[in-house]
């Protein structure tokens, strides 16, 4: 009976140490250029988690829209991300050159600025904008990769 106790403690060891080396993996939890992509496109405003986000970025044609600033651009951003500064004054001018029926992944810092670059888009007929539900922030918190330049 104690071997078979004994047994089970090193069971139950093996695995929590395993599950707990699963968690703290050197690699990216979430990717916009690795794994597969959404089957299908996320509906027009949609607020996504950052998993359901970087599956539906690699759909092809698929334009990922940083519209924090410039400067926070710099600091680190999304591979692939074009940045469309959501308080710069030329904003609307440049949203405008955008095609209004392509397919659009947007995100800020926190998600309050790409909440309403979505309304901006949709105002202006864009059919194909989401945006990542807790911004940047939750990109990184969920092991997304960030990069600089």
């Amino acid at each position: 009976m104690r071997l078979r106790r004994l047994a089970t403690v090193l069971v139950l060891t093996v695995l929590a140490t395993g599950a707990l080396a699963a968690c703290g993996s050197d690699g990216p939890q979430v990717s916009a250029t690795a794994g597969a992509a959404a089957t299908a496109a996320p509906s027009a405003g949609a607020h996504l988690d950052a998993a359901q986000f970087a599956a539906a970025l690699k759909r092809p044609g698929t334009t990922v829209l940083d519209v924090r600033t410039p400067g926070e651009f710099a600091q680190g951003h999304l591979p692939g991300a074009v940045n469309l500064d959501i308080e710069g004054a030329d904003f609307g001018a440049r949203m405008a050159q955008l095609d209004p029926a392509g397919a659009y992944a947007v995100y800020c810092r926190s998600g309050n600025r790409s909440g309403v670059a979505l309304e901006a888009m949709a105002q202006s007929g864009f059919t194909g904008a989401y945006d990542l539900a807790g911004g940047i922030g939750a990109w990184q918190q969920a092991g997304g990769e960030v990069v600089t330049g």
